[in-house]
């Protein structure tokens, strides 16, 4: 069972250097990483922290900030910060004048920082250079732009080591100082040198050449889109290895992982998914179909039923976008065990059919006050799992599992939002969660054995509600509910009262803040949920209200967000990390939604939302061992869209297309 334990962390961040904190004021970071080495950058320019320094840690260890390969337990960051030395003076970044942001640079995903040495304009770049060897790149390049000669030291290190180079620059003149960071053998320490040139492996820009991009009509999703690409590539090992929130739990989850690897999908980066993919089914499902969560097997009763559902889904996506089944053939047994574990009568609840446990999506539980009881999310992703498992069983030849599966999801369907007495619509909207004898379940109160700290939401006197929740979007953003639908329409409409509930600036709460268990904020991947459902609704101003929040907060200008933001009791609760599940809702919300890019086993189906203000969008995907070329631009005037493209097209609709596969490259040009 689970016990107050598993939620306690041992990392007090007011102990030690400043650079220990994970959310400093302003903070962005930019990870890089090829699977063998793994580096952040952190940009802090209000000088709360190291305004520019390096993590470099080994990708396939999760550990705390504090414990980073290049972190020094007294100095911190400090001693990776370049160093100006000119006129007598040592300039070191500075929050005036400077900037940060993604570039591609030599054909490599290339994080920018510059800042302004006296008369001196200094960029760093940070990239990976080779994609098989653990080695990081940083050019520091020097503009003399004072008018007049100068003598200048510029100097880095590392722990207790220093390098330093001399440079004499002319009135316009630049030049770059090259630094080759590496990780050891056995991935304990990190050294560096300052190097001639950087040398660039082929196959690192063959790969980046070879994955997805697109260019909207808008520098915010173009930034967005890029920041999601570039990075989750860079927080998975080269094993399929990744903290599901980084610095912070250190253990991994099915249901992240899953979400991870449907984003690296959505990014074109096929072969890194299947890795994690493969891993999943191999170490993170039990032969009977049960799966892992915060790196642990759970009792029956705080299971996450979810995950089979969503693992499901992440391989059915995976298959429709290589056309290839061979992870699934591979590893039918697993795949057969996942749709069938969550069907036991163990889990069935008698009266209605539906799934029960003790174990809510978001992970309270008994010690929460969480009850017996049945969960939306939990039904919703089994359900839609199982038709997952339906369709790559039919991939395979397998018609009576597919017409069983088929079978289950729908009766799933049905009982989730027909039944009268046990189903989850209630009043015009979709509910939360039910009790096994049909009641709402709007309260929970906390047992004392949770040990909560008596200022938490969930431990302070009052009611402690959990309606609404954001997950009632989910319906809505998977489409299994049309969301031009009053129950649609109504539900949304519920969940605005989760924007800024207890706070200033926007942003929504996963749920009802007086039932947190730990501290209130508004969280970037629930508000992504609700964004997925609002863009199927046709609500677009409220798309891009959350599109223009996530871009005020911490992290925006790496486009990497905290999982949320506010004041966490750490200890005993971990310090906030970054969510790599984030860039994979986003990604699904560009590419899913507003693309409307949704290949299907027999056909391509495009379904776009150009939200306002976009009237062109050109992108390319890998796609079934070619390419899709696509551009996506807006007529100007009422009526149906209009399709150009290379292969047959089968239907269309008022707002869609469904197009033959071709045997190579695919070119579509959309009018919507």
């Amino acid at each position: 069972m689970i016990d107050a334990e598993e939620h306690v962390y041992d990392d007090n961040p007011r102990i030690g250097h400043p650079d220990v904190r994970t959310l400093l004021r302003d903070v962005s970071y930019f990870f890089l990483g090829n699977g063998r080495m793994q580096a952040a950058v952190q940009f802090a320019p209000s000088g709360e922290g190291t305004p520019v320094g390096l993590l470099v840690m080994d990708p396939e260890r999760l550990g705390k900030k504090r414990e980073a390969l290049s972190f020094d337990p007294e100095a911190g960051l400090e001693a990776t910060t370049v160093r100006i030395r000119v006129r007598g003076a040592e300039i070191v970044p500075s929050g005036r004048d400077m900037d940060a942001a993604w570039s591609l640079r030599r054909g490599l995903p290339a994080a920018v920082v510059k800042w302004r040495a006296g008369g001196i304009d200094v960029a760093e770049e940070f990239f990976c250079p080779d994609p098989e060897e653990p080695v990081l790149a940083r050019v520091v390049t020097l503009n003399n732009r004072s008018g007049q000669h100068e003598s200048i030291s510029l100097e880095t290190g590392l722990g207790k080591m220093t390098a330093a180079r001399k440079l004499e620059l002319e009135p316009g003149a630049c030049a770059s100082t090259y630094i080759l960071y590496h990780t050891s053998s056995d991935r304990q320490s990190v050294s560096f040198r300052l190097a001639e040139e950087v040398p660039i492996h082929p196959d690192a820009r063959a790969y980046w050449a070879h994955t997805a991009r697109a260019h909207f009509d808008s520098p915010i999703l173009d930034r967005y889109f890029d920041a999601a690409r570039f990075q989750l590539p860079a927080v998975v090992s080269a094993a399929g290895r990744a903290d599901a929130s980084i610095w912070q739990y250190n253990r991994e989850w099915v249901r992240d992982h899953a979400w991870i690897a449907v984003g690296l999908v959505l990014s074109g980066q096929h072969e890194k998914a299947g890795t994690l993919l493969r891993r999943l089914l191999r170490e993170f499902v039990t032969d009977k179909g049960d799966t892992i969560d915060s790196s642990e097997q759970r009792h029956p009763d705080e299971v996450e039923l979810d995950q089979n559902g969503e693992l499901l889904y992440a391989l059915d996506q995976y298959t429709r976008w290589t056309g290839d089944p061979g992870i699934v053939r591979d590893h039918w047994g697993k795949v057969e065990a996942l749709a069938e574990f969550p069907l036991q009568d163990l889990f069935r609840h008698p009266a209605s059919g539906l799934l029960a446990n003790v174990r809510e999506y978001w992970e309270r539980h008994r010690i929460h006050g969480i009850g017996p009881g049945m969960e939306l999310a939990c039904q919703m992703f089994v359900s839609l799992g199982l038709e997952s498992a339906a369709g790559l069983a039919r991939l395979l030849g397998r018609e009576s599992q597919a017409g069983r599966w088929t079978r289950e999801s729908e009766r799933l369907h049905r009982a989730v939002f027909e039944d009268p007495e046990y189903g989850f619509v209630e009043r015009g909207r979709i509910l939360k969660r039910r009790g096994l004898q049909g009641e709402i379940c709007e309260k929970i109160r906390a047992l004392p054995e949770a040990g909560l700290p008596a200022d938490t939401p969930l431990a302070t006197p009052g009611d402690h509600f959990i309606e609404p929740d954001t997950t009632a979007a989910l319906p809505f953003a998977f489409g299994v509910i049309d969301a031009g639908s009053s129950l649609a329409v109504d539900t949304l409409e519920g969940l605005e009262m989760l924007w800024n509930q207890a706070w200033e600036g926007g942003g929504y709460g996963r749920y009802h803040c007086s039932s947190e268990p730990d501290a209130w904020g508004p969280w970037p991947f629930p508000s992504l949920f609700v964004a997925r459902a609002y863009a199927e609704a046709g609500r677009y101003d409220r798309v891009w209200r959350i599109l223009h929040w996530l871009d005020t907060m911490p992290g925006s200008c790496s486009g990497t967000w905290f999982e949320f933001y506010g004041e966490p009791h750490a200890p005993p609760f971990a310090q906030i990390g970054l969510t790599p599940w984030t860039w994979a809702e986003m990604l699904m919300l560009l590419v899913s939604h507003v693309m409307g890019i949704r290949p299907e086993h027999d056909r391509l189906r495009l379904r776009p939302r150009l939200l306002p203000g976009l009237d062109r969008i050109q992108a390319s995907f890998p796609l079934r061992g070619g390419s899709l070329e696509i551009t996506i631009r807006r007529k100007g005037h009422e009526g149906p869209l209009s399709v150009d493209s290379d292969a047959p097209v089968l239907h269309t609709g008022e707002d869609h297309v469904e197009l033959a596969y071709p045997d190579g490259d695919l070119h579509v040009d959309l009018l919507v």
